[in-house]
């Protein structure tokens, strides 16, 4: 008999030995991203596209040495990895409300429910009511529009179609915020009452005097 090895069987263990090298680097690369993956966490976008990366990698290291009859110890790392990368949430932003408040000077903060902006797609909105404007920023604290108090000429709150709506219009502008659910009218009212709070009474006009001998 000979002594030499067998190619058909040497090949697969090369390969094995090859994804088990790539697994342990994987995983040390994503040690050493950890940094960068809890950065990434505060962005939304830049969280969903990590999640795919990581679940697509997770799913070839399980499917490949199912394939090739190699060690299992790939396929469970990848099945980790997959696992997480659906279990996974986005993180909460460090920031808080009260935080927010303060920097951006507003007196009270109310739920704005559903508010949609161009192209952009609706969020929960919230309305930071300050003496001198009223921030809409989204759960994120990201600022999508900015009304000034002074331009408000009125705020309402009413419901149409089994939903209720606040709208208010600033100027030649004017933005709707959509409310759904058992408290809909609830919270339509309060931002409403808030919003009227702040806004400063239109003068009165007063009536012009006839001149004398008239």
């Amino acid at each position: 008999m000979s002594g030499g090895s067998n190619p058909a069987i040497s090949q697969p263990d090369s390969f094995g030995k090859r994804l088990r090298r790539f697994a342990v680097g994987t995983l040390f690369a994503l040690v050493l991203l950890i940094p960068k993956i809890l950065h990434a966490r505060r962005n939304p976008r830049s969280w969903i596209l990590f999640r795919i990366f990581l679940a697509a990698a997770g799913a070839a290291l399980v499917v490949l040495p199912l394939g090739l009859g190699t060690s299992f110890v790939p396929a469970i790392i990848g099945l980790a990895m997959f696992i997480a990368a659906i279990l996974l949430p986005p993180s909460k932003p460090d920031a808080n409300a009260d935080d927010k408040a303060r920097e951006l000077g507003a007196l009270v903060v109310v739920n704005g429910g559903r508010f949609k902006l161009g192209e952009v797609p609706s969020f929960s909105a919230q309305l930071f009511v300050g003496a001198e404007q009223i921030s809409v920023l989204d759960p994120y604290f990201q600022s999508f529009l900015e009304i000034p108090v002074g331009e408000i000429t009125s705020a309402q709150a009413e419901e149409s179609q089994g939903r209720w709506f606040l709208r208010v219009k600033w100027g030649d502008k004017r933005a709707a915020f959509a409310y759904s659910g058992v408290f809909a009218g609830h919270l339509a009212r309060v931002a409403e009452s808030t919003i009227r709070g702040v806004m400063r009474p239109a003068l009165p006009v007063l009536p012009q005097r006839r001149a004398a001998g008239a």
